[in-house]
């Protein structure tokens, strides 16, 4: 499993190409007998695999591309070396997701070798550009291709790092939403010393933003936190100090819970738009919508699998960013995601620990076996 996935950290495979990962792990995967198929989008690379022939579907999904790596020489050691420090395995792409897919692809090399008589059909789905845009994502015409093909994923589980102090200590049921938009404020521009002839968009916005920023869009309820909106960018003026801007652009963002829709939240901030009387244009990018797994068939085969092997119970949660959990979550498919620590993620010295990553393994190992079980 770690010489796995230091040859898959070596490999610079940043979103949204896989540069040769898929080549490793289909290799580990037709030694156990799994059926392998390139499934290719534009530029963008997947992999399905599958094992046995009948039952209810199980997949594990993940992916092999990572971002950036940032400044390398603030990296403690080459961020695509793979370096073991004692307990710690350094590289960019350990705890997202590389280390999960080692894990996973090496219990499912001990489950198989059990020998056991399988309940359940075993699938793996791997994406080349899951940190990418979601228009190149590709996971979600996979899935509409499944789903005219009938080929239904009855239980999903996603290997996000999801545990935030130790290994499995938290699961995630569900995912909020992500909706983004583009928003530019017109004014009218001139001289600085001529108020009576200029329309200052950037003073127009201080009004916006504080109203957005007091607006209270939902309560949450007992799975997810109250949705939230956020600003990342704001972008005005000429460069010049005597010049007042005819324009002003702003990026921002809604993490919304099931409380919130598409429709109501759009709807919500055009009102506030309106109401101060701005000339603007206004685009939106739905980068997904929530879910959330009610069923608690899959998610007591996780929690039991989880105490089983570490002695306690996960808390389980809807937190977080977006995940590709939201393409499968369409089916009516049980999502769960379960996986490495994530305090180092998209950071500069990512990795993850050597021993953790095994009882990561023994989990996997033994959801596998427990769902057989109860299948």
């Amino acid at each position: 499993m770690i010489e796995l996935l230091q040859k898959l950290i070596q490999i610079k495979s940043i979103s949204p190409k896989d540069m040769g990962c898929f080549d490793l792990i289909e290799m580990e995967l037709e030694k156990l007998n799994f059926n392998c198929e390139r499934i290719n989008y534009q530029n963008v690379e997947n992999l399905y695999a599958t094992f046995g022939t009948s039952g209810k579907l199980f997949c594990f999904l993940g992916h092999t591309d990572v971002v950036p790596t940032g400044p390398e020489e603030k990296w403690k050691y080459p961020p695509f070396s793979a370096t073991i420090d004692g307990d710690l395995l350094y590289g960019r792409g350990t705890a997202d997701m590389k280390a999960p897919v080692s894990a996973f692809i090496e219990s499912a090399k001990e489950f198989l070798n059990l020998k056991e008589e399988l309940n359940f059909r075993l699938a793996i789905l791997l994406t080349s550009n899951e940190e990418g845009t979601s228009k190149d994502g590709f996971i979600d015409k996979i899935i509409d291709r499944m789903i005219q093909d009938d080929e239904i994923i009855d239980f999903c589980l996603v290997g996000e790092p999801t545990s935030n102090e130790k290994v499995a200590d938290c699961v995630r049921i569900g995912r909020r939403g992500s909706l983004g938009g583009f928003l530019k404020i017109y004014g009218k521009q001139g001289h600085v010393a001529y108020p009576e002839k200029v329309v200052n968009p950037i003073l127009l916005s201080g009004d916006l933003i504080s109203k957005l920023n007091n607006k209270i869009w939902d309560d949450g309820n007992a799975a997810f936190d109250p949705t939230s909106f956020q600003i990342s960018n704001i972008k005005s003026g000429t460069g010049a100090h005597n010049v007042v801007p005819g324009e002003l652009e702003i990026i921002f963002n809604f993490r919304f819970s099931t409380e919130s829709s598409e429709e109501s939240l759009k709807s919500d901030f055009e009102s506030i738009l309106n109401e101060l009387n701005l000339n603007y244009e206004l685009d939106w990018d739905l980068n997904g919508n929530p879910y959330y797994t009610e069923n608690n068939f899959f998610k007591n085969i996780v929690s039991d699998s989880i105490k089983e092997v570490t002695g306690y119970s996960p808390e389980l949660n809807a937190k977080g960013g977006t995940s590709d959990g939201r393409f499968i979550a369409k089916m009516g498919t049980e999502v769960i995601e379960l996986g490495p620590v994530n305090n180092s993620i998209h950071q500069i010295d990512e990795h993850v620990k050597i021993s953790e990553l095994w009882t990561l393994k023994d989990i996997y190992t033994k959801i596998l076996t427990n769902l057989n079980l109860n299948s």
